[in-house]
């Protein structure tokens, strides 16, 4: 997960001209690709977090079937921020594959001549064609097909995209909340305590290093701080819309730079908790990969993400020993869920083929092999055959899938391309099918947590004590759907305009702004420091003329709401 870069439409140094489709009248790709000459291709991914040729697993499975290499470059590894972005985009030359988010930058791409009019392929991606709506509703108004959409569902929009594991929740370690004797939590606030005394209790972890409530990182960061975003918005229902945070029902919509706005609110929670010590001291220099490390070795106490937590620290050694993460109920919390898109998913990310590939029926051909039940399967659990495999007519993870899915990691052996199956899987990082769709070649979701065989071997000392605590719920989004602590936000097409230049030359300079000065409330030396911290953000983009952008990004708030609307009418 990452968040995705805005482009500053002053580095488009390009002829103004879209980018031409294929001279073949009929550019099949139905061949055996794997005969092919071998092929490195340049893939920019906006969410990549691993820079370099994709190797491990993946990288073998994509070599035997299209003798090509996938060379990843990831603005995430590269510094964060647009200027990667904005230094390709002006030398003329993205990528081969192009995975952006929709929209404006999709827009700006195509204007400038970056990607390709794809329809040549098309005709022969059957595959892709299957989610023909979502195709043509990312292409309306253009002359072509120059995006395909990612995390397309063919799920009831007005249902989780995700109906087993929560989005953001507080998801803790369950071992040490149930020694604490399983305190209630009425608000976020109330988790502090908590946390404090779960800290002290265990000052180190397994492996003798301190252990910390929280641990932060800065590579997501965009519009604001995305950790400040979980405790306050995230929780209570709101998703951000630019400077606007959104509520998933359209009952509220707020500023972020209000003092009471919820991202402010989240902003003082991790200001409490650095009072507190309950902050990771290196919060402010690390990386994601460091902070997931911490996670694996259980220094850390608090996940917002089951992706996190869970799947760094849940491993079936320790589970069957009762540690682990699991989500703790908050009172009040209505957690923002986003309902399952047929027009793609909530990050609103496209592939694309570069204007300058040397081969695009072979990158088509990829692409239509990632809308595959083959791809999407091989993307979300591994290869059939490594990590699973049909048995008796259902599919049912291998000794080395539960390993490397629970275990804690596997080594991968050298005919599957060796090396960790954590290190080796897809670094493109912007699944083509949703997680949660169903598998036509199975019958059963391609989240492996969902299949019946999982499901029966799933049980531990760990999920048995949190069941119980829960009134017998099986996952944490049945027991917030089933105790109205969920909103969800319906799927839909929306696409946000793009920003005007004015608009966008404010945005940037605000959300530096924003960024710099809310890592600052979080380590203020006290109070009267936080707010006043907060008094100079908010004036800094007054003064920078933030209104305009609230007011551009209000009306597309209400226009996103109400097209979810129509889908949940459509669709639902």
């Amino acid at each position: 997960m990452a968040v995705l870069a805005v482009p500053l439409v002053a580095a488009l140094s390009l002829a103004a001209c879209t980018g031409s489709a294929p001279e073949e009248a009929n550019a099949s790709i139905d061949q055996d690709w794997s005969k092919a000459e071998p092929l490195t291709i340049d893939v920019f991914s906006t969410t990549a977090n691993y820079m370099g040729i994709q190797g491990g697993w993946f990288g073998k499975v994509v070599k035997d079937k299209f003798n090509m290499e996938l060379n990843i470059i990831a603005p995430n590894v590269a510094g964060g921020g647009d200027t990667l972005y904005n230094t390709r985009v002006a030398g003329g030359d993205l990528g081969d594959l192009v995975i952006v988010g929709k929209g404006q930058q999709l827009d700006e791409l195509v204007e400038g001549g970056l990607v390709i009019d794809a329809s040549p392929y098309y005709e022969s991606m059957t595959n892709t064609a299957q989610y023909d709506p979502a195709v043509e509703k990312l292409n309306e108004g253009k002359d072509g097909v120059y995006g395909f959409p990612a995390e397309v569902s063919s799920l009831d929009p007005t249902e989780p995209a995700d109906p087993i594991d929560a989005g953001t929740a507080a998801y803790l370690r369950w071992d040490y909340y149930a020694e604490a004797g399983y305190p209630e939590i009425d608000t976020v606030e109330d988790l502090l305590p908590v946390l404090e005394d779960m800290q002290k209790a265990h000052p180190k972890c397994d492996n003798g290093k301190p252990t910390y409530a929280l641990s932060l990182f800065k590579d997501w960061d965009g519009n604001s701080m995305m950790l400040g975003k979980q405790p306050g918005a995230h929780l209570y229902g709101y998703e951000e819309v630019g400077f606007v945070l959104a509520k998933a029902d359209g009952s509220d919509y707020q500023s972020t730079l209000d003092s009471d706005s919820s991202y402010v609110r989240g902003l003082r929670f991790f200001f409490e908790a650095n009072q507190r010590g309950l902050v990771d001291p290196e919060s402010t220099t690390q990386n994601w990969d460091t902070m997931a490390t911490k996670f694996e070795g259980g220094q850390i106490l608090l996940s917002w993400w089951p992706w996190l937590g869970q799947a760094k620290y849940n491993t079936d050694e320790n589970v069957a020993e009762g540690k682990g993460f699991m989500m703790v109920p908050i009172a009040d919390q209505k957690t923002h869920a986003g309902g399952a898109s047929p027009y793609g998913g909530g990050l609103g990310l496209t592939y694309s083929i570069g204007s300058n590939a040397e081969d695009p029926a072979r990158i088509a051909a990829f692409l239509d092999w990632l809308y595959s039940p083959e791809g999407a399967a091989t993307t979300h659990t591994g290869p059939e055959g490594l990590t699973w495999e049909i048995v008796d007519g259902e599919p049912v993870l291998t000794d080395f899938g539960r390993k490397a899915h629970l275990g804690g990691g596997a080594k991968v052996p050298a005919e599957w391309g060796g090396g960790e199956y954590a290190d080796g899987g897809s670094a493109l990082n912007a699944a083509n099918l949703a997680f949660n769709d169903v598998n036509p070649d199975t019958g059963l979701p391609y989240n492996y947590k969902a299949w019946p065989s999982y499901q029966e071997t799933a049980v531990n000392p760990l999920t048995e004590d949190w069941s119980a605590r829960m009134g017998d719920a099986a996952t944490s989004m049945e027991y917030l759907m089933e105790n109205d602590g969920a909103l969800v936000a319906p799927g839909s097409g929306y696409t946000k305009p793009a920003d005007t230049t004015e608009i966008e030359t404010i945005r940037n300079q605000v959300k530096a702004a924003i960024v710099e000065h809310s890592w600052k409330m979080v380590f203020a030396k006290d109070e009267a420091e936080f707010e006043s911290l907060l008094a100079a953000m908010q004036e800094t983009a007054q003064g920078m003329g933030v209104e305009k952008v609230l007011e551009f990004d209000m009306d597309i708030a209400k226009a996103q709401h109400e097209e979810r609307m129509a889908t949940a009418r459509e669709f639902g």
